[in-house]
């Protein structure tokens, strides 16, 4: 259904609107993202690594090495050009975006509890986005 306007300047003004109301919701997605992936990262306790030379042994509490970062598959989406101009993310070399989970010194376990508790809340707001890691 579409909606008929007066004027041309009564389309863009509604059109203006309807736009900063949806870039205020992204504001508000991202904001909880962040607030819930950070309180998930403060509850998860990483599995330990345990190193040795054959002599000696050290425990590393923080777990193994790693990355992670979250991914939005299209970076044409309306969201995705949101965030790209008013986030952290940008363009990945595969196609999309990604938001590099930097925080949480080199612990891969807490970057991904990070990552992919994000993408769980943007994507139960209705944007694609997933998390991916590798260990280093």
């Amino acid at each position: 259904m579409t909606t008929q306007y007066k004027s041309l300047r009564e389309k863009i003004s509604a059109e203006t609107k309807e736009r900063k109301k949806r870039y205020q919701f992204y504001e508000q997605v991202v904001l909880e993202a962040h607030i819930v992936a950070h309180q998930a990262v403060k509850k998860h306790t990483p599995t330990p690594m345990h190193v040795t030379d054959g002599k000696n042994n050290w425990v590393i509490d923080d777990g193994v090495c790693g990355f992670a970062e979250v991914r939005l598959p299209k970076g044409n989406t309306s969201f995705a050009r949101w965030a790209k101009k008013n986030t952290a993310f940008e363009k990945h070399y595969g196609g999309g975006l990604s938001l590099w989970v930097s925080n949480y010194n080199q612990s891969m376990e807490r970057k991904e509890v990070y990552a992919r508790t994000y993408a769980s809340v943007l994507n139960r707001h209705g944007i694609d986005a997933y998390a991916t890691s590798r260990m280093d």
